[in-house]
């Protein structure tokens, strides 16, 4: 994944993981990456399902730990910058779930202009990260 936080941008390379799991209530998506000079980054977040009239109502805590260079921005811009990514992340998931959305936008956590988007000439199109994990 490419990301920028304030002034420091990087490719950060990691996995991500769900535990926790007790469906149909609840689970913990976490993720670890690494980003060269720019140092890591981990967290997750703890994500709540409950039954609402019309559907299902997704709630989550996001906590975030960094170090290296990320880590001399501070841990409000830090903090903010996670809660920001997972409000993309399900606001995205959000939309693939009730079908309005598409999943190869790269809208949510950042995806890199190498896995978004349609192929151009005899390249086929790759599918964007989400894509890949439902499809």
């Amino acid at each position: 994944m490419k990301q920028k936080v304030g002034p420091v941008s990087a490719t950060f390379k990691g996995a991500v993981e769900l535990s926790d799991i007790d469906a149909p209530s609840s689970y913990r998506i976490s993720g670890e990456g690494k980003g060269g000079a720019a140092g890591f980054a981990k967290g997750g977040a703890n994500v709540r399902l409950a039954e609402v009239e019309g559907g299902t109502e997704l709630s989550y805590d996001v906590d975030a730990k960094v170090g290296g260079k990320i880590a001399q921005l501070g841990a409000r811009l830090i903090d903010g910058f996670a809660k920001k990514l997972a409000d993309e992340f399900f606001a995205t998931f959000q939309k693939v779930v009730e079908g309005g959305g598409n999943a190869e936008s790269g809208a949510a956590g950042g995806a890199s202009g190498d896995d978004a988007g349609a192929g151009t000439g005899d390249k086929p199109a790759k599918k964007g990260w989400l894509k890949r994990l439902t499809g």
